[in-house]
């Protein structure tokens, strides 16, 4: 079907859902939204309470709730449904009931005659982006998972916190799970141009040790958040609408997001967080960067431990 306008359906309005499409909305991004959910009624009730704010919008978006024959001309459809992280839950422990979930909405999805790209935030975001792509048929740069965009922005944000700086100012990813196996690739983080590792030597202001408890510090933000406020959303809301942008303005953008690894980092047939550029078509290639002997090792026990969870999917 001819894709005349700039649409994306967003499929599940809990909280990570209504934040994306309310950051999307804020940011002007695109000019027609759908809210598809199980519960008809609550979509229709977060279109409406959104729509309430358009006259002071950067656009003047069309806002609707609908069903899955709406996918059929849209750009991208953004997948956040499934059930939820608790308190002292891993993402992975969510992997059995989402991966069913997952393939039920993709199915449905593709049953529309989709052909855009899918951008998954439901987690454990790296198995179920793996999950969709296998239920999709889409070719693997089309499916892109939010990955490590959360974790990074999370960890210049802590880095920024420490050197009082404004994180625009920090350049450096996440890599891998998302989730307690991830990597800080600290030998590829700069601050303002300048390697963090020469800033460690130089200046007493950061220590080997403010690394550690640093990367300890985002590893464990969502537990933290979870257990004051049991779920988390407007940072993943802003993380998937940068996604979204990219892939609506075909930016050519670097995002460190869940990407298919056909050899890449030395590791093939999974979905994890890494460098890539994104493009309207979502992925255009993998940012290989030369990470150190003991990041990558870190990274492959990181996908090893997803193959591990995936292996165990039925």
């Amino acid at each position: 079907m001819m894709k005349t306008s700039r649409k994306v359906a967003i499929v599940g309005t809990g909280f990570v859902g209504t934040s994306i499409a309310y950051a999307m909305i804020n940011q002007g991004i695109t000019n027609e939204l759908v809210l598809i959910d199980v519960n008809q009624e609550k979509a229709e009730g977060e279109a409406l309470d959104l729509l309430d704010g358009m006259a002071w919008g950067e656009e003047n978006i069309a806002v609707k709730s609908g069903d899955y024959t709406e996918c059929a001309d849209a750009n991208l459809v953004v997948i956040t449904a499934g059930i939820n992280q608790k308190p002292g839950q891993t993402r992975l422990d969510l992997v059995q009931t989402n991966a069913s979930i997952m393939r039920d909405i993709v199915r449905q999805i593709m049953e529309s005659g989709f052909d855009g790209v899918l951008v998954i935030a439901s987690n454990p975001v790296d198995i179920l982006t793996y999950i969709a792509w296998q239920a999709s048929g889409l070719p693997h740069n089309r499916v892109v998972g939010t990955g490590t965009t959360l974790d990074t922005t999370r960890f210049r944000k802590e880095i920024a916190l420490k050197l009082e700086i404004d994180p625009r100012s920090v350049h450096g990813y996440v890599m891998g799970e998302h989730g307690d196996s991830e990597v800080a690739a600290w030998s590829h983080t700069t601050v303002g141009g300048k390697p963090i590792l020469e800033i460690v030597e130089a200046d007493h202001r950061l220590t080997k040790d403010d690394l550690t408890i640093i990367a300890e510090k985002v590893k464990n933000a969502a537990y933290e958040i979870i257990d004051r406020k049991k779920a988390t959303y407007y940072g993943i809301g802003m993380s998937t609408t940068r996604i979204v942008k990219a892939i609506l303005n075909n930016e050519q953008a670097v995002l460190p997001i869940s990407a298919y690894l056909a050899g890449q980092y030395g590791q093939k047939d999974i979905f994890t967080g890494v460098p890539a550029i994104v493009d309207e078509n979502g992925v255009r290639e993998i940012v290989e960067l030369a990470i150190t002997d003991e990041e990558q090792r870190l990274f492959n026990q990181s996908v090893s431990e997803l193959k591990k969870v995936l292996s165990t999917v039925e």
